[in-house]
């Protein structure tokens, strides 16, 4: 089918439940990072997609950072031990950095599929 007989349907609503971002229904991931070669529904191709590294990059910004502020805090405030340190700012970094990965990624997957994103070209 072509892409004229599906509705669009914003990046935010598919890519975040990673979905399909042509039909919604289809799933966008086989692995916990790793996209499906197509959708099984409506069989779109997913060999345009191509994130890189801009799901690290969000994570980064918006996770590893305030992980950095808690463990600079923790020490300067109550000079805690490497073992506090371990046990709070580890997990605190883990459940902020990985979870939003797989959203973030498909999100910008949809994105690219939904303003038909390509490589540059001089011309």
């Amino acid at each position: 089918m072509s892409d004229s007989s599906y509705p669009p349907i914003e990046p935010w609503r598919t890519g975040i439940r990673g979905r399909c971002p042509r039909c919604g229904q289809g799933h966008l991931f086989s692995g916990f990072l790793s996209l499906r070669p197509s959708c099984e529904v409506c069989g779109l191709d997913y060999s345009f997609a191509d994130p890189a590294d801009g799901p690290a990059f969000f994570v980064i910004c918006f996770a590893c950072i305030p992980s950095i502020f808690l463990g600079v805090w923790l020490e300067v405030a109550f000079q805690a031990s490497l073992w506090v340190q371990v046990f709070v700012t580890g997990p605190f970094m883990l459940l902020t950095c990985i979870p939003p990965l797989r959203p973030l990624k498909g999100w910008l997957v949809a994105s690219q599929y939904f303003y038909k994103a390509e490589e540059g070209k001089l011309g």
